[in-house]
C-alpha cells in the first residue's frame, strides 16, 4: 500500500497526537483495526465528490452538521435519530427556499477526537491529561478516566459502525420520506421556527398529493443520501482504516466519506496535510482569520494539484467581526490558482465566549451575523456560497445564548450538556436554516 507514500507522515511533525498509556496495546489495537471492514466504501466517497463538485459550480448546497464531539454514551438510537431529523429538517427548509439540491453530511460516526490547546488540564492542585475526546480518554476529571487508553480507538470504530447502521436505516427505510415531513416535527416544543417549518411541510404535502394525482412515481422521495464526516486527527485510527480500492487500486480513508483538516493541524509541512493529500476522499480545510493568501495557494497546490472539482472544500471560521474583511482575499487567492474549491462557512468556532457563570457559549446573533457576512462577501465577488458547517444537536439543550427561545445564562446552567463546545439546539438550527434559505434566495436574484 505504501507505494502511495502513506507512511511519509511518520517523518513529519504530527500535532495533537496523544501519548498513549500502552504502546503494546496500541500496536494490538491498530492491527485489529486494520482487519475490520471499512466503515464507508469508495463508491460512496466518489459519489460525494461528485456532489461537492456540483455544489462548487453553484448547482447545490452542502449542509454539514452534528456534535462538536460525539460521545459513546450519546450514541443511542433516539439521539442519533434526533440529529438526523434536525439535519433533514434543515435540508428541507434549504431546498424549499432555494430550489437547490442539498448535500446532507453529518459530523457523525467518527467525530470522537478533538484537538486541545494544552496536553494537560489543571483543577485546583490536580493536573491530569486533557480530555481529547472519547476515542482517547474520558471526560470525567479523575486519573482513571483521563488515561489515554488505546482500546478506545476500537470502541470508536464499533460505535461509528453502529451509528452508520442507524443512519443508513433511517435514511433509506422510509424515515426520510418527504411525504412524511410533517411527522418529523412531532415531539418538540411549540416555537416560531417550528411553525414556519410546519407551513413548509404543508406546502410539500400539497405538492406530493398533486404528484400522486398526476400519476408521478414518488418512490425516489422515500430515501435520501446522507454522508458522514469528521476531523482527520488521530493517525493511529486513520492509518489502519485507509484501504486500497479494489477497482482503482487507490487509497481511501474508509473512516468517513469526508475528512477535514483543522485550523491547528493544517501546517503545509505537517503530517496531516501530507497524509490526507494521498487519499482520494474529498477533503476540507478549516481557515481562520490569520490565514494568508499564500496559505490558500500552498494548500491548493498540495491537496488539489490537479484542480479536480469536488476534491477540496475550504471551511472559513473567521468570527462575525472579521469575516467581511478577511474572506475576500482568500477567495481571490483560490481564483488566481485556477482551482474551484467549495466554500463553506463555519459560523461557530470563531464566535466562542465564556459567560459570567463560567459556561463556554456562543451568541446566536453572532452565529447569524457571520452567516450573513459569508453571503455578503460571496455576492459582492460573484462567487457561490456553497455550504454551512455547524455544530448542532437534535436535543432540547441550552448551550448557545439567544435565539427565539431567548436562552440566557441561567438557562445554560439548567440544560447544558456538551462535553466540549456549545451546540445549537433543534430550534436554533431550524432558525439558522431559514436565514440561510433566505440568503440563498437573495443570492439567486443577483
Amino acid at each position: 500500500m505504501d507505494q502511495f507514500g502513506l507512511d511519509n507522515y511518520l517523518k513529519l511533525e504530527a500535532k495533537q497526537q496523544p501519548t498513549w498509556d500502552s504502546d503494546v496495546l496500541l500496536g494490538e489495537v491498530k492491527q485489529d483495526l486494520a482487519t475490520q471492514p471499512p466503515l464507508v466504501f469508495a463508491g460512496e466517497v466518489d459519489t460525494l465528490r461528485n456532489r461537492i463538485a456540483a455544489a462548487s459550480r453553484g448547482e447545490g448546497f452542502v449542509l454539514q452538521g452534528g456534535d462538536c464531539a460525539e460521545t459513546f454514551a450519546d450514541a443511542t438510537a433516539d439521539r442519533i435519530r434526533n440529529r438526523i431529523k434536525t439535519v433533514l429538517q434543515m435540508a428541507v427548509v434549504l431546498m424549499y427556499g432555494s430550489s437547490l439540491p442539498v448535500v446532507k453530511m453529518g459530523r457523525m460516526a467518527g467525530q470522537f477526537a478533538k484537538p486541545r490547546s494544552s496536553d494537560t488540564e489543571t483543577r485546583g492542585e490536580v493536573t491530569l491529561p486533557a480530555y481529547r475526546g472519547d476515542a482517547v480518554n474520558g471526560y470525567e476529571f479523575t486519573p482513571e478516566s483521563r488515561v489515554n487508553d488505546p482500546y478506545r480507538l476500537m470502541q470508536a470504530y464499533n460505535t461509528s459502525a453502529s451509528t452508520l447502521n442507524l443512519i443508513r436505516a433511517f435514511t433509506t427505510g422510509g424515515f426520510a420520506d418527504l411525504r412524511e415531513v410533517h411527522l418529523w416535527n412531532k415531539g418538540f416544543t411549540d416555537n416560531p421556527a417550528n411553525k414556519r417549518y410546519e407551513s413548509i411541510a404543508q406546502d410539500i404535502d400539497r405538492a406530493m398529493r398533486f404528484m400522486d394525482a398526476c400519476g408521478i412515481d414518488a418512490n425516489e422521495l422515500k430515501s435520501t443520501e446522507f454522508f458522514v464526516s469528521h476531523e482527520g486527527l488521530l493517525f493511529d485510527y486513520e492509518r489502519p482504516l485507509t484501504r486500497l480500492d479494489s477497482r482503482s487500486g487507490e487509497p481511501y480513508a474508509t473512516s468517513g466519506h469526508f475528512i477535514w483538516i483543522g485550523e491547528r493541524t493544517r501546517q503545509l509541512d505537517g503530517a496531516h496535510v501530507d497524509y490526507f493529500s494521498r487519499v482520494r476522499n474529498p477533503l476540507g480545510v478549516k481557515l481562520g482569520p490569520t490565514t494568508s493568501k499564500q496559505d490558500v495557494l500552498d494548500l491548493i497546490d498540495k491537496l488539489d494539484p490537479n484542480r479536480e472539482p469536488g476534491r477540496l472544500t475550504f471551511i472559513s471560521r473567521m468570527g462575525a467581526g472579521k469575516i467581511r474583511d478577511e474572506l475576500p482575499r482568500l477567495i481571490e487567492a483560490a481564483q488566481e490558482s485556477g482551482a474551484t474549491p467549495l466554500w463553506i462557512t463555519d459560523p461557530m468556532h470563531g464566535n466562542g465566549m465564556t459567560t459570567a457563570n463560567g459556561y463556554k457559549s456562543r451568541r446566536f446573533d453572532d452565529v447569524m451575523d457571520e452567516v450573513m457576512g459569508f453571503f455578503e462577501v460571496h455576492r459582492s465577488m460573484g462567487t457561490h456560497p456553497g455550504g454551512l458547517h455547524v455544530e448542532l444537536t437534535g436535543d432540547d439543550v441550552a448551550e448557545c445564548l439567544g435565539g427565539s427561545e431567548q436562552i440566557d445564562e441561567e438557562t445554560l446552567a439548567e440544560r447544558y450538556e456538551s462535553v466540549c463546545d456549545p451546540r445549537l439546539n433543534h430550534m436554533q438550527s431550524l432558525e439558522l436554516a431559514f436565514l440561510v434559505a433566505e440568503q440563498l434566495v437573495e443570492t439567486s436574484r443577483k
